[in-house]
Parts: structure tokens; sequence; C-alpha cells
């Protein structure tokens, strides 16, 4: 169990973030979030003693404005579905590469609209051409995501998620079905 983290909840009780203990209690002494969830791990002060907190709950709702999603190897990754966009074979965050559609040499951007996924093998075989001049298919025309939630990512690189936590982030579940550790 991760009892150095705790999941943070908006007002309805959608998860938006993943945070310290240490902040989660800090946030709870301001009044700012309730606890929903807790581990069974005590901390002690002088004068106090406090379970830590797995999961809690901004007390008053927060308007989150529509974010920009920033142009990065972990978004675009995301976005493709961990999917080469030439042959469709999965290819894992490590191993993959990322391929620009209208080669930069070419006037090509780095942009969400020219930049896919690629295994190896596909962006060798494309090298500095167009899908089309090099044989390959662009399997969906790339375009910038609306919303990516940042709490995938930290979901993602966690080895295991708390128990605590389950029934919680069954809202982000589409987001992640094929990245949670089971």
């Amino acid at each position: 169990m991760n009892a150095q983290n705790t999941l943070l909840l908006d007002a309805v009780y959608a998860p938006i973030s993943i945070i310290p203990w240490t902040r989660a209690i800090t946030l709870l002494w301001l009044g700012k979030v309730e606890v929903v969830e807790e581990y069974d791990r005590v901390v002690h002060s002088p004068s106090i003693a406090v379970r830590l907190p797995a999961v809690v709950r901004l007390v008053r709702r927060i308007v989150r404005g529509r974010r920009r999603v920033r142009l990065s190897r972990q978004n675009i990754y995301l976005r493709d579905g961990g999917k080469c966009q030439y042959c469709r074979n999965h290819v894992s965050l490590e191993d993959c590469t990322f391929d620009h559609v209208l080669p930069r040499v070419r006037g090509g951007k780095t942009s969400w609209e020219n930049v896919v996924l690629a295994c190896g093998e596909c962006n060798r075989k494309k090298g500095a051409r167009t899908p089309e001049e090099a044989g390959l298919k662009l399997r969906k025309q790339p375009k910038m995501p609306s919303d990516i939630p940042y709490i995938v990512f930290k979901l993602r690189h966690m080895s295991d998620v708390p128990t605590q936590w389950k029934d919680y982030l069954a809202s982000v579940e589409y987001w992640t079905s094929t990245l949670l550790p089971t």
C-alpha cells in the first residue's frame, strides 16, 4: 500500500489529484477538506495522534476553467492510447517514438495536429517522408485532446493503488482501464 499519498476529490467526489499526506493534513486543519477514507497508519505530534488520510474531499466547490492540454510525450502517448498510429501495435512509453506526420525538414511543426505515437519500425520506414510517400496509412487524424486528467499519469506510475481509493476512481476508469495496475 502506498500510504505516502492521499487521493484528493472535488466537492462532488470526482478525483482531481494525488497529494502527499502531509498536504492533506494541512488542508484538513485549514478546514478546506474533509476526510473520507483513512489508512490504518497513525502519525503523532506532541499533543495529538491522527490517522493518515487516504481520501479527502474539498469542502467548497472549485470552478476549474478549461485548461489547454500541454503538448508532451506522456500526453501524446495517452491521446494515442499507447498504439502506433501506423500499424496499431501497442508500444510501451519507454520504447515509443514520436513522428511528425509532415516532417520538420519539410516545414512540419511540433503540434498536436502533426505529432503521433509511432513504433520504431514504422518511424524508421517513414523517415523524412509523408505517410503516403512511405506507403503508410495514418489510422486517425491527430488533434489536441479537450482534457486529460493529470491524475491518470500519477496512477500510471504507481505500483499499486490503495484499496481505499478504488471506489472513487470509477469516474476516471475509462481513461485508465488499461493503465491501472490490477
